[in-house]
């Protein structure tokens, strides 16, 4: 099935592709990185039965505008979100936040003022220290992964995309995962993501978590190398009443390793 974005917000960056599906009460679906959302596809399916579920690429990402001089940082994703969630009219939305999207949920709410009726945070980025290994280094040397061979980039970001499922992707998703970092534009929008990436961003909410004021799952993948089951039980812990669950069989990418667990997952906690 393809995967179809067929609306657009415009923004200094550039444009913004988002989707809507279902009917009932609002769920937006954020994505993270280096993904985009089509990631959401079978969970997206799934809730829209009960929801109207929202899902958009993050600038710089996917379907969305990459183009140099973007500000695709956690600051400048938390400032679309924040537009889209006016322009869409969701007042207290349901937010379900995958890797850095939950960083960018967390910052919507904590810093910006928003509000949401319940908060998923899957995997999310979110505690200190984040980043894989590979991650950091790229961060430190962007310029010089920029300048690498278009079929040398090419193995790498399959590589590295590939690290963040337990299960084998196919190779069609696969391909559909690492399609948008191709080409000229899309490898440089690849690294310049991972440049802007900072845990000062984070580090400025942390010691706010415990004033969430709505009911939060954090979810995490027990076989997650990207960011350790630890993580998410710290999360959990620094979050007053929050509900802690693991997917068994999943890593990073839960939604590849698990959609059918997470859909019901999901579909449970978002119930009235």
């Amino acid at each position: 099935m393809a995967w179809e974005l067929p609306e657009r917000h415009e923004t200094e960056g550039g444009t913004v592709r988002w989707a809507r599906s279902g009917r009932g009460s609002p769920v937006v679906l954020l994505h993270g990185t280096p993904f985009s959302s089509v990631v959401w596809r079978e969970v997206a399916t799934a809730l829209s039965r009960d929801h109207e579920v929202f899902v958009y690429d993050l600038l710089g990402y996917g379907r969305s505008t990459m183009r140099d001089g973007q500000d695709v940082s956690l600051v400048g994703q938390q400032r679309i979100f924040a537009e889209l969630l006016e322009r869409w009219g969701l007042a207290e939305p349901a937010v379900v936040a995958h890797d850095i999207g939950g960083a960018v949920a967390l910052r919507t709410a904590l810093l910006g003022g928003a509000r949401y009726g319940r908060l998923a945070l899957l995997d999310a980025v979110a505690i200190r220290p984040w980043g894989s290994p590979f991650f950091r280094l790229v961060r430190e040397h962007a310029a010089v992964f920029g300048a690498l061979p278009a079929h040398l980039h090419e193995a790498l970001v399959r590589r590295y995309v590939r690290s963040a499922a337990h299960r084998e992707p196919a190779p069609a998703v696969l391909d559909e995962l690492v399609g948008p970092w191709l080409g000229a534009a899309g490898q440089q929008a690849f690294y310049r993501q991972i440049a802007q990436a900072d845990e000062r961003w984070t580090r400025e909410f942390e010691d706010r978590l415990g004033e969430l004021g709505c009911r939060v799952l954090v979810g995490w993948g027990e076989h997650d190398d990207w960011l350790p089951p630890e993580r998410g039980a710290r999360l959990a812990a620094a979050i007053p009443g929050a509900r802690h669950e693991r997917l068994p069989g999943a890593g990073h990418l839960v939604q590849h390793d698990a959609p059918a667990e997470l859909a019901v997952l999901l579909a449970r906690f978002l119930r009235p």
